[in-house]
């Protein structure tokens, strides 16, 4: 019988320890119409969830938390209890559509059932329609959820960015068993070189264990961190994959240094707008990281790591953040803290769950200061999805906050676009709509600066010819 890890079961107690919170995760799908017939758009959906064995599967708890929960098959599945059918009222606006799901993420999964949702939402504007897929995290991580998103699709899974996810870990630091060989003149080197492996593995999970625990108890003075209530907002912006590649090709970073650039902006913009002054250590950002190998892209279950950098809100001009965004996290990644993360989820599976359970329960009731956002990003499918035929405009995803942080960001690569799922807690963020304006602002003005950038350049090779 299967059963939560240590990890996936920690989800479920932390929503025990705050009943203001729903540890559900997203993925928000908005089609072309005109939307199918529901009872067939039903019997549709009903044969493609039927190749997820958890959608048909309910936890059971042991007795004191002396064991895990298990999973076990739910005799009584009804899938009109996880189908469920709403209209927007007019004009349909996103807006309106944004409001429906701050409000349906913030109520919890029924624990007795399978734990997931999928709405089908009528009444956009323009002829369009909505799937919102909403499933708690103790089943899936990001990745394994835009999986599940795609797998309701016509093509199913295959064309998608989570086919390619090979765990985020430098190969350099794995450890592999020496190939002694025949000589056995080369046993003595191949012996020191594993041990000297050893040792520097040990050391940086060592140091990066230190970093994130002086992360997590430090506390961090700003007004995206404190009590929150059980109401939510939700806003999303999008951006180029174009645009954003230009600006890769420009300073020579990655995707994620951009998106992580145009985030520390925009909370750069919160910040001044309440009267706080930004400092370099305003916005120590929590950035889950995949440990997940592409043969298990299709498992569900949370594989990841954690790394809990600190996003530079206290720069003004907007290269100079990019640049530093790009060190701080190469540094971050270099320190061991996503190999620590991992080692202590692996540990944590060794250790008598009852032990681990108690560990867990009293941490997630402690007032948690330290860390002031959460940002994840998830590869989607590469090629435009259609489901019944219907195209797929956007996939927007959908993060979960607790634990004091007043807001999360996701962001999902979808087709030629990213996009950006930002959920907050209602009465302290009123603001999430200019959280994913600024996003979008953010990343327009550095692709402005690529731009002057290349007319410098053909600027000075035109100069360079005519002179020669």
């Amino acid at each position: 019988m299967e059963h939560l890890t240590t990890f996936d079961a920690g989800f479920l107690g932390a929503e025990d320890s705050d009943q203001r919170i729903s540890l559900a995760i997203g993925g928000l799908a908005v089609l072309e119409g005109p939307m199918p017939d529901h009872e067939v758009l039903t019997a549709t959906l009903e044969q493609r969830i039927s190749t997820c064995p958890r959608f048909a599967q309910r936890l059971r708890r042991r007795p004191f938390d002396l064991g895990p929960p298990e999973w076990v098959d739910a005799i009584d599945f009804n899938l009109a209890h996880h189908v469920r059918r709403v209209a927007l009222p007019r004009p349909g606006h996103d807006a309106d559509l944004y409001q429906l799901v701050a409000d349906v993420m913030s109520r919890r999964l029924d624990r007795s059932r399978p734990l997931w949702e999928i709405w089908v939402i009528e009444g956009l504007d323009n002829g369009r329609w909505a799937m919102l897929i909403k499933v708690h995290h103790c089943i899936a991580d990001g990745i394994a959820t835009a999986h599940m998103l795609a797998g309701l699709s016509d093509g199913g899974i295959h064309n998608s960015f989570v086919s390619r996810i090979r765990a985020d870990a430098n190969p350099r630091n794995a450890i592999k068993a020496p190939g002694f060989g025949a000589n056995p003149v080369n046993w003595a080197s191949q012996l020191w070189g594993t041990a000297a492996m050893v040792t520097t593995t040990t050391a940086r999970a060592a140091r990066g264990a230190a970093e994130l625990a002086v992360g997590l108890l430090r506390p961090t003075s700003s007004s995206l961190n404190g009590p929150i209530t059980s109401l939510r907002r939700y806003s999303a912006a999008r951006v180029s994959l174009d645009d954003i590649r230009k600006v890769c090709q420009t300073f020579d970073v990655t995707i994620n240094d951009v998106a992580l650039a145009a985030l520390a902006e925009s909370y750069r913009a919160v910040l001044i707008r309440r009267g706080e002054q930004p400092l370099p250590e305003s916005l120590r950002t929590l950035v889950p990281v995949s440990m997940r190998s592409g043969d298990a892209a299709e498992n569900t279950g949370n594989q990841v790591s954690v790394m809990l950098p600190y996003l530079p809100v206290e720069e003004e001009n907007a290269v100079r953040r990019l640049r530093l965004v790009h060190s701080r996290l190469s540094r971050t990644k270099a320190t061991g803290q996503r190999q620590a993360g991992h080692a202590f989820v692996s540990l944590a599976n060794r250790i008598p769950f009852a032990l681990t359970a108690w560990a867990l329960r009293l941490a997630t009731r402690l007032p948690q200061r330290g860390v002031v956002t959460l940002a994840t990003n998830v590869p989607g499918p590469r090629e435009p999805l259609q489901i019944m035929g219907r195209k797929v405009i956007r996939v927007l995803p959908i993060p979960p906050i607790a634990m004091q942080l007043r807001t999360g960001v996701a962001m999902l690569s979808y087709a030629n676009d990213l996009f950006f799922g930002i959920l907050a807690d209602f009465d302290s963020v009123p603001d999430v709509d200019e959280i994913a304006r600024g996003i979008e602002i953010a990343v327009a003005r550095l692709v402005a600066v690529c731009k002057r950038h290349k007319t410098a350049r053909d600027h000075r090779g035109l100069h360079l010819v005519t002179t020669a």
